[in-house]
């Protein structure tokens, strides 16, 4: 297939990109390389796509609404990974007009383009940040989620809300994925993870909000990457049983899909701290802070959809996607 995959030189993109290739597909990447972060990171992500064959990378900001329809009618996609965004839950409170520009313009840009040229399937990225001030775990897309406790995770619910509209107007297969905190090599240098390796390993102290009790549900990028070339060759379609007088959010009568992708295994951050201290053979020097504005303390994902329709189950352990990262860090960076 031809795919365009949004956000190539990103954390997940790269490695969907990646994925897509080596299966033998045609991949159109699709970056802008803004300096959210180390551009010199992305860089090196893409210098790996680049010259592979069936790769194509295009310089493109998705909220270009002119450069992106030219694109789309240029290579024509049969289907689409859309995970550009603006990121970043904290970041939200200091540069929201970030997320209205990349967020939610972009995010128009695209379903207008797979509206135009008859995509097949639309995969794109949402966030367990959708599921705000729920308290229910594990977190269900079955679950309402008009809670959002930051602008970033409020752009993500009005991502699910703008793609319905569009499978249900246009017969447009969507499929939202609600990723669950992403880690693993080539990662960002704004996580956690990342954060802390690099401050460990410098003997830097390290922040630990919310005194350490936050709970995350850590998802290993192979395990974000298998799920996401397994739905979106697993095309969303309509529920047959869905009903009006008790709507369920996760489908629709529409083609339209969304799942969480967690390990379904919450970790402490304590305790993942612990975990980054045996990788690296250091003791951290920790500074305990109180819980930031837009965090939430917990996260734990329901993955029945994602095993039933799909039939995959993420299942890297905390302790063996950690070492892979640790070791990545210290080859990459030569420390």
């Amino acid at each position: 297939m031809r795919v365009l995959v949004t956000g190539s030189a990103g954390f997940i993109g790269f490695h969907v990109a990646r994925r897509l290739l080596a299966r033998g597909d045609e991949v159109v990447g699709v970056d802008n390389l803004n300096d959210y972060y180390d551009v010199s990171l992305k860089q090196a992500r893409l210098e790996r796509l680049l010259g592979q064959p069936g790769f194509t990378d295009e310089r493109v900001d998705v909220a270009d609404r002119s450069a992106m329809a030219s694109l789309f009618a240029r290579y024509r996609p049969q289907r689409v990974v859309h995970l550009a965004a603006q990121a970043g839950v904290r970041y939200s409170l200091q540069n929201p007009h970030a997320y209205v520009d990349s967020n939610l313009v972009g995010f128009m840009n695209i379903l207008e383009g797979c509206r135009h040229h008859s995509v097949e399937h639309l995969v794109y990225a949402s966030s367990s940040s959708v599921y705000g001030a729920n308290e229910t775990m594990p977190f269900s897309v079955h679950d309402n989620v008009d809670h959002p406790l930051s602008l970033y995770a409020a752009s993500k619910k009005a991502n699910e809300l703008m793609a319905h509209t569009y499978s249900h107007l246009y017969q447009l297969p969507t499929t939202g994925l609600r990723f669950f905190t992403v880690y693993g090599p080539w990662g960002r240098p704004d996580m956690a993870l990342f954060i802390f390796t690099r401050r460990i390993l410098a003997g830097e102290p390290i922040d630990v909000f919310n005194h350490g009790r936050h709970q995350r549900d850590f998802t290993y990028i192979d395990d974000i990457v298998e799920g996401v070339i397994r739905t979106l060759d697993h095309v969303a379609e309509a529920n047959p049983d869905w009903d009006g007088t008790c709507p369920d959010p996760g489908t629709s009568r529409a083609p339209y899909r969304l799942y969480n992708i967690g390990s379904n295994q919450p970790v402490a951050l304590s305790r993942f701290i612990e975990i980054i201290e045996a990788c690296t053979g250091r003791e951290a020097n920790k500074r305990y802070l109180p819980m930031q504005p837009g965090d939430v303390p917990a996260t734990y994902a329901n993955v029945d959809d994602l095993i039933a329709d799909v039939g995959y189950r993420p299942e890297t352990s905390i302790e063996e996607g950690i070492a892979r990262f640790v070791d990545w860090y210290r080859d990459f960076y030569r420390v």
